[in-house]
C-alpha cells in the first residue's frame, strides 16, 4: 500500500498571451504549492482500476482525472495488475486550486512507487500533460514559472515564509467558460510576470504581493462580485496583497504573521459564512519534500 498527498496550488501571477490554433491558451504564470491537500491511498488488486471517493458528486469512472491518470500509466507502462485508489477530498472543487490536477499528479507518483516503475520527474511530467495542463506543475510542485499551456516549467526559489487566508465562495467556476469569455472580451492589461519572477528570486515578499495580478479576474469577478469583495476585505484586514487563484472563484490574502492571518480568517469566516475558508502556508522544495508526493 502507498499513500500520497495531493497539494493545492495558487497563482501568484497569471497572464494569458494568446489563444493557440489547437484551442489551448498560451500562458505565463507563477504558481505556488500550498499545504492544503487531498489524500490518495493506492493498493494493488488482481485486475482493473477501482476508484473510491468520499464525495458523491465526484465520479469514480473515466470522467475522473484520477482514473484517466491510472489508465494512462497502466497502458503506457504495461502494468498487468490492477489498482484500487481511495481518494479523501479536502481541496474544494471547481475552485481554481487545481484539485483534480493535483490528484492526477499524486496518481503518477503513487503508481510509480507502488509498481516500481522507475519513472523520473521528466517522464512523469511528459505523461502528465496528456491528462491536463496543470498536471506537470502539480507533479513538480513548489514555486514555478509555468509557460506554454502550463507544461514549460522553470523552478524558482521558495518564496519567503508567510501565511495565506484562502477562501472559496459557495459557487463553482468552469475554467472553460472563463477562457471562452476572455476570448470574447479581450485583455486590456497584462501582469508583469518578469517583475514577479525577479521579486521571487530576490526573496522580496512585499515585491511579490505588489505584483500579484490575474487577467482571469476580469471575467470571473464580473460574474461573481463576491470575488472583489473578498479581496478588498482581506486587504482591509492587513493582507499585503490579495488575488483570485486560477479561473476562480477562490481568493487568497498574503499575511506576514500567523497571528494576523488567524485574526483575518476569523473575520472572513464570519463575513462570508457560505464560503470555505482556511489558513495555509506556501510549500517549497526545501521546506517540505512531501510536495513531490
Amino acid at each position: 500500500m502507498t499513500v500520497k498527498r495531493a497539494y493545492a496550488k495558487i497563482n501568484l501571477g497569471l497572464d494569458v498571451l494568446r489563444k493557440r490554433e489547437d484551442g489551448y491558451h498560451e500562458l505565463r504564470m507563477v504558481m505556488q504549492t500550498v499545504d492544503l491537500y487531498d489524500i490518495l491511498t493506492f493498493e494493488k488488486r488482481p485486475e482493473g482500476i477501482l476508484i473510491i471517493t468520499d464525495k458523491e458528486e465526484l465520479p469514480g469512472d473515466e470522467n475522473n482525472l484520477v482514473y484517466k491518470a491510472a489508465k494512462l500509466l497502466t497502458d503506457s507502462c504495461g502494468i498487468r495488475e490492477g489498482v484500487k485508489i481511495t481518494l479523501a477530498k479536502n481541496i474544494p472543487m471547481a475552485a481554481g486550486l487545481a484539485g483534480g490536477s493535483a490528484d492526477a499528479a499524486a496518481v503518477f507518483h503513487g503508481m510509480n512507487e507502488l509498481f516500481s516503475l522507475g519513472l523520473g520527474m521528466e517522464s512523469l511530467r511528459e505523461m502528465g500533460v496528456k491528462i491536463g495542463a496543470d498536471v506537470p506543475y502539480c507533479i513538480m510542485g513548489g514555486t514555478v514559472l509555468a509557460e506554454g499551456i502550463g507544461e514549460k516549467l522553470t523552478g524558482l526559489p521558495d518564496i519567503p515564509d508567510c501565511f495565506l487566508v484562502l477562501t472559496k465562495p459557495g459557487a463553482g467556476v468552469s475554467s472553460g467558460h472563463v477562457y471562452e469569455k476572455l476570448d470574447g472580451t479581450g485583455i486590456g492589461r497584462h501582469p508583469d510576470i518578469d517583475a514577479m519572477v525577479e521579486a521571487v528570486r530576490a526573496g522580496d515578499l512585499r515585491g511579490i504581493t505588489a505584483r500579484m495580478e490575474n487577467v482571469l479576474e476580469t471575467v470571473t469577478a464580473k460574474e461573481y462580485p463576491v470575488v472583489e469583495a473578498m479581496k478588498e476585505r482581506l486587504k482591509e484586514l492587513g493582507a499585503l496583497g490579495a488575488l483570485m487563484s486560477g479561473s476562480g472563484p477562490s481568493v487568497f490574502g498574503v499575511f506576514e504573521t500567523e497571528e494576523k492571518a488567524k485574526e483575518a480568517f476569523l473575520t472572513v469566516r464570519n463575513a462570508f459564512p457560505e464560503a470555505y475558508s482556511v489558513v495555509v502556508r506556501p510549500l517549497g522544495r526545501e521546506r517540505n519534500e512531501t510536495v513531490y508526493g
